[in-house]
Formats: C-alpha cells, sequence, structure tokens
C-alpha cells in the first residue's frame, strides 16, 4: 500500500504510466508537466504539492515538490484530498469533478480538450495503484 499523498505514491504512479500502452498512445501528443494540488482534509493537515513530467505518453519525473522548488508546471489540478479519493475510487468522475468545480484545473485548456482520453488514462492509472487515504 502506498499512502496517498506522498513520494512514494507519486513515484508508483510514474511506473504505472510508463507500464501502460493505453497510456502511452492516449497520450503521444501530450506536451507538459502538472502539479497536483491536494488540499487538506481528514488526517491529512497540510497542503501536498505532487509533480509529474508528462511528454508524449512518458513520465519522465515525479516527486514530491518542497516550499521552493523553482518549477513552473504547465498544468495545475487542485481540490480536496476527499475529492481527489472519490476520483481516484472510482465514485467520482474527473470530468465531472472539474465542470462541477470539485478540481480546478489551470493550463492550456484546448490541449486538454484535445487529449481527454490522456487525462482519463491517468486517472485509471491511478486506480491500480494500491491506495491508503488520510480521509
Amino acid at each position: 500500500m502506498y499512502r496517498f499523498p506522498s513520494d512514494e505514491w507519486i513515484k508508483a504512479m510514474m511506473q504505472e504510466l510508463n507500464q501502460s500502452q493505453s497510456y502511452k498512445d492516449a497520450a503521444k501528443n501530450w506536451e507538459g508537466d502538472f502539479y497536483f494540488i491536494i488540499e487538506p482534509g481528514g488526517t491529512l493537515s497540510e497542503t501536498v504539492v505532487l509533480y509529474m513530467d508528462l511528454w508524449h505518453g512518458e513520465c519522465r519525473d515525479a516527486f514530491m515538490v518542497g516550499t521552493s522548488d523553482g518549477l513552473n508546471p504547465a498544468y495545475e489540478l487542485r481540490g480536496p484530498v476527499n475529492v481527489w479519493k472519490k476520483v481516484m475510487t472510482k465514485q467520482l468522475d474527473p470530468m465531472q469533478a472539474m465542470m462541477t468545480g470539485q478540481l480546478k484545473l489551470t493550463g492550456n485548456m484546448a490541449m486538454v480538450m484535445k487529449n481527454v482520453r490522456a487525462a482519463k488514462e491517468l486517472v485509471e492509472s491511478c486506480t491500480r495503484i494500491p491506495t491508503e487515504f488520510p480521509v
């Protein structure tokens, strides 16, 4: 089991993505790195930021971010930990979460709309990681 959110979890996610042929196919045109910002809830008392460098169907790097990382990712996906849990356990569709404002995405929305399948495959990969949530 991997504790979410953590450096170990995001590294397991990187490994899962890089082993997924369906993600490679869906994200072959994707260019852009991400901050996944997990806001407090349950036993999670502080905001946690996870970083992924996603490039043409590959995750080139992934780690938990410190306070002064100096990165400026192309995208940010932000929301409370209980919403992340619902998405990652298939209780809430990620697109519905964004459309209803439960998760907030910033970045080039045209690129996102052209690559909806890649986003869905990314979330599907999350569901395959044995995860322990703080809520």
